[in-house]
């Protein structure tokens, strides 16, 4: 379990094509306090910490979960938003994210506003009844409050602090990210279903 508050910027420093993918990440983590089996949060997605050394930590990624996120576009190079499991008693900044990537949305407008940056996307259409004004989003990894929504095209703001500390700045119209809707939008969506 995750909050959606990037605490690192990673860097794809390495990637092995096998059966499974295996990445290697770098990072400003202390490393060496992370145990082999740690999940931690990789633009989005919940991997599993497989090995490690100074400053670097590897994942397998699955062929389930590149059908299902943007990893496969992973080049060595890519910046990632990193952030490490949450533990009980922790300060909850953003909103509860589980890593299970739900889809892909694309960028379809970014526009400076003030300080900040107005963004907008287009989520799947199996999404946009999960995507709700003043909602939570996770986008790459990070909490976010939607802004307005329009069918399956919604907006997020991003504040100076978050454009500087995650990887949104590398976004431009085109770009594709992992989307997380909130946990409790697909809880009350089963209910309903299920009435």
């Amino acid at each position: 379990m995750f909050t959606g508050i990037v605490t690192d910027i990673g860097q794809i420093e390495h990637i092995e094509h096998r059966g499974d993918l295996r990445v290697k990440i770098s990072c400003s983590y202390a490393v060496d306090q992370i145990p082999i089996g740690a999940s931690i949060c990789c633009s989005g997605a919940c991997l599993t910490v497989v090995s490690k050394g100074k400053n670097w930590f590897c994942v397998d990624v699955s062929k389930a979960t590149l059908d299902a996120t943007v990893l496969g576009n992973w080049k060595k190079g890519t910046s990632i938003n990193l952030e490490q499991s949450l533990k009980l008693g922790e300060e909850l900044g953003g909103h509860l994210v589980t890593g299970h990537v739900d889809g892909v949305a694309d960028v379809v407008e970014r526009e400076e506003v003030g300080d900040s940056w107005k963004l907008r996307f287009k989520a799947p259409d199996a999404l946009k009844d999960f995507i709700a004004e003043k909602g939570s989003i996770t986008l790459n990894g990070v909490s976010l409050t939607v802004n307005e929504v329009f069918n399956n095209v919604f907006t997020v703001n991003i504040i100076p602090h978050t454009w500087d500390f995650t990887t949104f700045k590398n976004l431009d119209v085109g770009s594709k990210v992992n989307i997380e809707i909130d946990i409790i939008a697909r809880y009350v969506a089963r209910l309903m279903k299920k009435r």
